[in-house]
């Protein structure tokens, strides 16, 4: 089959793309899928480069998100049928692993996976929309909805708002009925964002965006007034003091990543001065995942796509997430 191949760690030249990668063979209560869709994470650039403490086997298929039709059964399979459509979510909650990390991915033109990581796709809900949503908007979901429990009238700052996990963040508070304010790194991603449900821009290659909040809300007072009820921040590295000098007294951070680095400098003073909480919610579920696609199949939101690719240009794709490049998703159709 046609794939994208990782033979070792490195920069994009060590993504191949391969003709000839042998086909995938279920065991028994498998699925072999054909791939529809793959959308890209900046964890596949994590997987890419060599992440420390985690060894990869190599050759390995990038790709977590992964939406496609079964072409095969493997014995022992029961409740699903050659056909049908299908979404994989990545974490195998049973025997452990994460599609594209410790099993080939959807990076090529087919992949195998246990039958109970499997979730149907409903009429109305395309495969692009399918794969957009387990990392990026399975996270937002668990981070906004089901940990955070945004709700109407709540003010939310969301960092790096023009991502997969930003836009949808974005999506879902403004669902919530939240005031949204989003940050991002030119005019023309805010603009977007304000097509997404955003009320508030700001620009944070131009001015420090906790500034930004207490020019609208006010400085937050250990008395109470001022700031914001909830901040988003996967990003960690220098954001990270500036996001708790934005929350109220009694506000909540929710991080679920660090994009711009796992250890930044912080000031706890904040933390108890202002009762903060901080909320990490890890990863998703898969009510998460079914949950987002009823919001679709309804008409309620819809991933924002930045635009797709065939297979074989996976490493422009791949290069464009990481230089920041793409607003919401990117898609791989084989």
């Amino acid at each position: 089959m046609r794939a994208v191949v990782l033979r070792e760690h490195g920069g994009p030249e060590n993504l191949i793309y391969e003709t000839d990668f042998p086909d995938p063979t279920p065991r028994s209560g498998d699925v072999i899928v054909k791939v529809k869709a793959t959308s890209l994470n900046y964890h596949d650039i994590f997987t890419r480069n060599g992440m420390p403490g985690i060894k990869i086997e190599m050759p390995m298929i990038c790709g977590l998100d992964v939406a496609g039709e079964i072409v095969e059964l493997g014995a022992d399979v029961t409740g699903w049928s050659v056909g049908d459509r299908v979404l994989i979510d990545p974490r195998n909650r049973v025997e452990g692993g994460l599609v594209g990390e410790t099993i080939h991915g959807g990076l090529a033109e087919f992949c195998r996976a246990p039958d109970h990581q499997l979730i149907h796709i409903p009429d109305g809900v395309t495969f692009a929309q399918a794969a957009s949503l387990p990392v990026a908007y399975g996270t937002a979901h668990r981070m906004m909805m089901t940990i955070g429990k945004i709700s109407k009238g709540e003010k939310c700052l969301i960092l790096g708002a023009s991502g997969g996990v930003g836009t949808g963040c974005v999506m879902l508070a403004d669902m919530a009925g939240a005031e949204v304010i989003v940050c991002a790194s030119s005019q023309e991603k805010l603009d977007k964002l304000k097509g997404y449900g955003a009320d508030h821009g700001i620009n944070y290659a131009e001015s420090r965006f906790e500034k930004e909040i207490w020019g609208l809300y006010g400085k937050p007072h250990r008395r109470g007034g001022g700031g914001v009820d909830m901040v988003v921040n996967f990003t960690g590295g220098d954001t990270w003091v500036p996001s708790l000098k934005s929350l109220r007294v009694g506000g909540r951070m929710l991080t679920c990543g660090a994009t711009a680095g796992y250890d930044p400098s912080t000031d706890i003073r904040y933390i108890w001065t202002f009762e903060l909480q901080i909320q990490g919610p890890n990863s998703w579920e898969r009510e998460d995942l079914v949950q987002l696609m009823d919001y679709i199949k309804d008409g309620r939101m819809s991933p924002a796509i930045d635009r797709t690719f065939p297979l074989q240009d996976a490493r422009e794709a791949l290069r464009l997430l990481e230089d920041r490049e793409v607003f919401g998703k990117v898609i791989l159709e084989p």
